[in-house]
């Protein structure tokens, strides 16, 4: 599997915008699907997107759909989420996630294989 370094948070303002980048090492980042999840404090983890090998299929929590845009650059062996409109509800600790599968497209989980570290996004009010 794939090791995952997630980069891009910060402290933003409500309505703002953040991009976050998930950096992958590995032959194999190509052919597997990647998610997005966050944790809020107290919260559980739950997720926000997902995209598939080619990055044609994406999918996005109620929560986020319209604001947020996942997209990978295989090439680069790096995904991205970009944030927009940000609302403090949104503040959290962010995860890219690599299915179990890479038939898989992670949506939940107990479909992840691999975390990354996490990087915090605080959106203030």
């Amino acid at each position: 599997q794939v090791q995952v370094v997630e980069s891009g948070g910060g402290l933003v303002q409500a309505g703002g915008s953040l991009r976050l980048s998930c950096a992958a090492s590995g032959r194999t980042f190509s052919i597997y699907p990647m998610g997005w999840f966050r944790q809020a404090p107290g919260k559980e983890r739950e997720f926000v997107a997902s995209i598939s090998t080619s990055g044609e299929r994406t999918y996005y929590a109620d929560s986020v759909k319209g604001r947020f845009t996942i997209s990978r650059d295989n090439a680069k062996n790096t995904v991205y989420l970009q944030m927009n409109s940000l609302k403090p509800e949104d503040t959290a600790v962010y995860y890219c996630a690599q299915p179990r599968s890479r038939v898989m497209i992670p949506r939940q989980t107990n479909d992840v294989g691999s975390w990354g570290q996490g990087t915090q996004v605080t959106v203030s009010s």
